[in-house]
């Protein structure tokens, strides 16, 4: 448990945390990564990543991610964005519309359920060309086979896993779609922000070990081709460096 009090009079910021306390600069990059973190778990139960969309498909995101994504996508461009989860569409969209900026690159989009309603709405959005929709659980080996056909020889593969978030399941993606990344790409594991959501109301007491920031430390343990590296921010004229993000330990780089 944590004890945040924040004076703007003497423009400090006090930190109890596990009977230690700590004194620091209100406006130093410290206080800001404390402020951040307690903003980010008060904004997840509150809802706030359910509150935008992207050209029209909500999209249950963290701004500051899809950014993230985006900067990564732009360096990287991928001939090939494969993501688990389809929810609404609206990070397929996005995907879409980066890949249409680029002219480079298409999408795959992986759910055990599509809604009728939302894939009517994703397969009529004029960025629908560059998306593939696939129904079925995304580790059954027939749905892993008919990803992996969608992809050609020498292609470059990004992999967003933002399905089932459990340990279990998390960790059958990594190990169903780890080996069609590309060296220097990524396999994500998002939403790890769970550990540190096991306390909150909307929370569950069991996350702080069954969460995807866990699977994908001992999926690396196993497979040292694979590192956890938050990628590089291309622009930083600050002294921060660490994201503001649901999900910590998420980037998986292929090396």
């Amino acid at each position: 448990m944590m004890k945040l009090i924040l004076d703007t009079d003497t423009n400090t910021l006090t930190l109890d945390e596990e009977g230690q306390t700590r004194t620091l600069d209100l406006y130093s990059k410290e206080a800001f990564e404390a402020v951040s973190r307690q903003w980010v778990r008060v904004g997840w139960n509150q809802k706030y990543q359910y509150t935008f969309s992207w050209m029209g498909r909500p999209v249950i995101q963290l701004p500051e991610d899809m950014i993230r994504m985006q900067e990564v996508i732009f360096r990287l461009k991928p001939d090939v964005i494969i993501e688990t989860g389809v929810a609404h569409g609206g990070s397929l969209i996005f995907y879409s519309s980066l890949c249409k900026s680029m002219e480079k690159g298409r999408v795959v989009g992986i759910d055990i359920e599509i809604r009728a309603h939302n894939r009517v709405a994703i397969e009529s959005h004029p960025l629908s060309d560059r998306i593939t929709l696939i129904e079925g659980s995304s580790t059954a080996p027939d749905i892993v086979a008919q990803v992996k056909s969608l992809v050609k020889p020498g292609e470059t593969v990004l992999v967003i896993l933002d399905s089932n978030h459990t340990y279990a399941h998390v960790h059958d993606e990594l190990e169903a779609y780890g080996d069609m990344v590309t060296l220097g790409s990524y396999i994500v594991a998002t939403d790890g922000i769970m550990h540190d959501l096991a306390d909150v109301p909307r929370g569950t007491p069991g996350w702080t070990t069954d969460n995807p920031t866990f699977a994908a430390r001992d999926f690396c343990v196993k497979h040292p081709e694979f590192v956890i590296e938050q990628p590089v921010w291309p622009f930083n004229e600050s002294a921060l460096d660490q994201n503001i993000t649901h999900w910590p330990g998420a980037w998986l780089k292929r090396v």
